[in-house]
């Protein structure tokens, strides 16, 4: 079965304080622009809307049914908001855009990524699948949703830490990692309560 390897570049704007994690970006055709939750029926811009403008349709073109990738960008880079996913190449068992049906063929090397953004103290995933990878990569506990726990791991290092990584140490950065609710419409949570628990990162 075929593979597919992530296809956007992790987007760390200077000065970046925070990392959205996801598992995995949908099929391009599901996309209504080249970015970060790009599926039109995903609420995460509509989230980041009433958070920050009040506005759910801030970040929406609606008669196009697109997001603003112009007004998104601007955006992230003045908030010093990162974004990546999880995994850099994943196998679908099946043809949708499911977590529950991506297999992780190559996790993201974390470190790493983080390394490139030495400023950035809140790692935050937004599903199940992601959560479950950055548990697994750190061997730290699974947060509850809406929840957060304190992680120190290894910066600048490839090599696949274990669950000592979260103690504390001179060669490690200190993070808050969240876990909050998937941002799909298929997890049962009205878009209110979701934006609720977004804005305590806020």
């Amino acid at each position: 079965m075929d593979t597919e390897r992530h296809p956007f570049e992790p987007f760390l704007p200077e000065g970046a304080r925070m990392l959205f994690l996801g598992s995995f970006p949908p099929q391009p055709h599901r996309w209504c622009m080249p970015f970060y939750y790009p599926n039109w029926i995903n609420d995460f811009w509509r989230i980041m809307g009433l958070i920050h403008f009040a506005d759910k349709d801030h970040f929406c073109i609606p008669a196009e049914k697109r997001f603003d990738e112009a007004l998104i960008r601007r955006f992230c880079a003045s908030e010093g908001l990162a974004f990546y996913d999880t995994a850099c190449e994943v196998r679908r068992l099946r043809d949708n855009a499911s977590d529950a049906f991506l297999e992780v063929v190559t996790p993201t090397d974390l470190p790493a990524l983080l390394a490139r953004i030495p400023l950035c103290r809140t790692l935050v995933t937004t599903g199940q699948k992601a959560t479950e990878v950055i548990a697994s990569t750190f061997g730290c506990p699974v947060p509850p949703v809406g929840g957060c726990i304190d992680l120190a791991i290894p910066v600048g290092s490839s090599v696949m830490p274990s669950a000592s990584s979260v103690m504390p140490g001179p060669d490690r950065a200190s993070l808050r990692f969240w876990r909050m609710p998937s941002t799909s419409r298929a997890y049962p949570l009205p878009l209110e309560k979701k934006a609720d628990a977004y804005r305590q990162l806020f």
